[in-house]
């Protein structure tokens, strides 16, 4: 027993005048594993607890609950290096030496860091979101230091660097509200009704209940083809706005039934193609 603890508070090495034994660096890190433990139990209690007495949108509770965590886990981390007797001043030099360090070798980590830093601060983009980047279509369910985790509607989950989110391109389809519009064109043949056509657009609109009425539908004649007249339906809606390609299936579909029931024409694409007989060669 005597020689287990002698070589539990053995000095492996000495770092300023605190010298370091194998049991104070166990308790040094079990301090640093509790510390991580604690900050995501307290993101927890904030996101599903506190903050949501205060507001519902899951993506203000999850920055502001993020930010929290990294206050704590700073101020964990000095708390636990000052309790060890580590001279905090006394690793100004060596400090230095590592930023420098950092700034060539983990130049792309802390640039990710500080731009994750950045999206939970501004928020432009939050978890809930329907975001599109970099032709990467889908709704944001993490947010973490380094990067943002996207599940696409085929349950794929794509992860993003922060940094892409703060520097590229990036479509919020929901940070100015959660509704969607779409623009969907309907081609008829040249002499179809006019008036008849409108109306059947419009009620096809109307009969879809995932179709906003407050903004309201509409149809304009949007161009003159080269074989067809071309509207255009314009809806709203709040519904399927992540599910785009079925919401254009269910429209277009209601459109081709409307417009059979009432025998309006869908012209098809016509190529007109003239032959000349070339004439035939004189005899010599």
């Amino acid at each position: 027993m005597d020689q287990l603890n002698y070589y539990l508070h053995y000095t492996l090495f000495t770092l300023g005048k605190v010298e370091f034994s194998l049991l104070g660096i166990f308790k040094f890190l079990m301090a640093i594993v509790i510390l991580i433990w604690l900050s995501w139990k307290l993101k927890d209690l904030l996101v599903k607890r506190i903050l949501v007495r205060y507001n519902d949108d899951i993506g203000v509770r999850q920055a502001l609950a993020t930010i929290a965590r990294y206050i704590f886990v700073v101020t964990g981390l000095f708390v636990i290096v000052h309790s060890s007797g580590i001279d905090l001043s006394g690793l100004a030099l060596l400090g230095g030496a590592l930023g420098v360090g950092i700034g060539f070798g983990l130049q792309n980590i802390t640039n990710n860091f500080v731009s994750g830093v950045v999206i939970l601060l501004e928020r432009p983009v939050k978890v809930g979101d329907r975001i599109e980047v970099s032709g990467t279509t889908g709704d944001v369910v993490k947010i973490s230091a380094r990067a943002t985790t996207v599940v696409t509607n085929d349950g794929i989950s794509v992860i993003i660097p922060n940094s892409e989110l703060v520097s590229t391109r990036v479509t919020n389809w929901s940070l100015t509200g959660k509704m969607v519009r779409f623009k969907i064109p309907v081609p008829v043949a040249y002499g179809t009704d006019q008036d008849l056509v409108l109306k059947l657009l419009m009620d096809v609109a109307a009969e879809d209940p995932n179709v906003a009425t407050d903004p309201a539908p509409s149809v304009r004649l949007s161009q003159f083809g080269s074989n067809s007249l071309v509207f255009e339906l314009v809806i709203w809606t709040s519904k399927l706005m992540h599910r785009q390609g079925m919401m254009r299936s269910r429209i277009n579909q209601a459109v081709y039934r409307k417009f059979a029931q009432h025998n309006i024409e869908i012209p098809l694409p016509k190529m007109d193609i003239q032959v000349k007989n070339s004439p035939e060669p004189k005899d010599s």
